[in-house]
């Protein structure tokens, strides 16, 4: 059992003995991309739950049970008011249990249990709304946005991207250069000061950037899709613990999800069939059962 800030003890939930891990995918009010996530995490080696929010916010199901919580990509509650903003505040002011406690509350102790948050798209406009990204402050408030992106369109594209040899994310290790698909109308990141600007860019927590076909990090569209500050796709904490971007890695699980799969099997018949996006759930997943295992010893 473990006290939170609040005085509220709960439980801290101890690796399963099969060492097996568990990644929770949230659903629901528009949510549309869980069970392609889901199927990422298995293909990684995890156990993937998908759980309408309802049942965690009723308290049917617990996210201490789980070791990485993931907000995947849709249209929450048809982005009214913005996009992720209602599910932001859904989570920040839904009372769930006593003393006013609230998913946001359960969201930072599961951090602070030293597990891990993953958004992806409509997931990361949330995380950003809601503050746990960046939170330069450590207080979780807001710090930036995403909005309208700079084409005034919805963009459904490929793009390349570079993993910032600064982050320390866990998602991220061992990636340089990937490519993998967007599909948002709201994802340009906005930073509303040269301040935050340094300090995301001191603590390299613009974790990835757009980048040109030569490979350098860029505001011109179309490899910038949305025109974001920093060429920013996406975002870490300052604990490496809390990850989102506004690509879809669940889009780039086999190498034939890639619109030029043939001319590249042509060109290359002994590449590998997994695409570029698994990476990144099979380094979390990775990470996850060493923690696990040294726990166990």
């Amino acid at each position: 059992m473990a006290q939170d800030s609040q005085g509220l003890v709960h439980k801290v939930q101890s690796p399963a003995q099969d060492g097996a891990v568990r990644a929770l995918v949230l659903t629901g009010f528009g949510i549309n991309c869980e069970e392609e996530i889901a199927a990422a995490y298995r293909l990684a080696g995890a156990q993937a739950t998908i759980v309408h929010l309802n049942q965690v916010l009723h308290g049917a199901v617990s996210i201490h049970d789980f070791d990485v919580l993931t907000f995947p990509g849709g249209f929450s509650f048809g982005d009214d008011l913005g996009s992720g903003v209602v599910l932001a505040n859904k989570l920040r002011y839904r009372q769930t249990g006593p003393g006013g406690r609230t998913l946001l509350d359960d969201i930072k102790q599961f951090v602070a249990d030293g597990k891990f948050v993953l958004g992806i798209c409509n997931g990361f406009q949330v995380l950003v709304k809601l503050g746990l990204l960046p939170n330069l402050g450590g207080d979780v408030t807001p710090e930036v946005t995403l909005t309208h992106n700079a084409s005034g369109r919805y963009e459904d594209r490929w793009v390349r991207l570079r993993v910032n040899p600064l982050s320390k994310t866990p998602f991220l290790k061992g990636l340089d250069v990937l490519e993998v698909p967007v599909r948002h109308g709201e994802g340009r990141l906005v930073v509303p000061d040269a301040a935050t600007r340094g300090a995301l860019q001191a603590a390299g927590l613009n974790c990835l950037s757009y980048i040109d076909a030569a490979g350098d990090g860029t505001s011109e569209y179309p490899h910038n899709p949305n025109g974001a500050d920093l060429n920013c796709a996406g975002l870490t904490d300052p604990t490496g613990q809390v990850f989102g971007l506004m690509p879809h890695p669940e889009a780039f699980l086999s190498a034939f999800n890639h619109p030029d799969w043939a001319r590249r099997r042509r060109q290359n018949p002994g590449a590998p069939e997994e695409g570029a996006g698994l990476q990144i759930f099979k380094n979390i997943v990775e990470h996850i059962a060493q923690k696990h295992s040294v726990l166990a010893n």
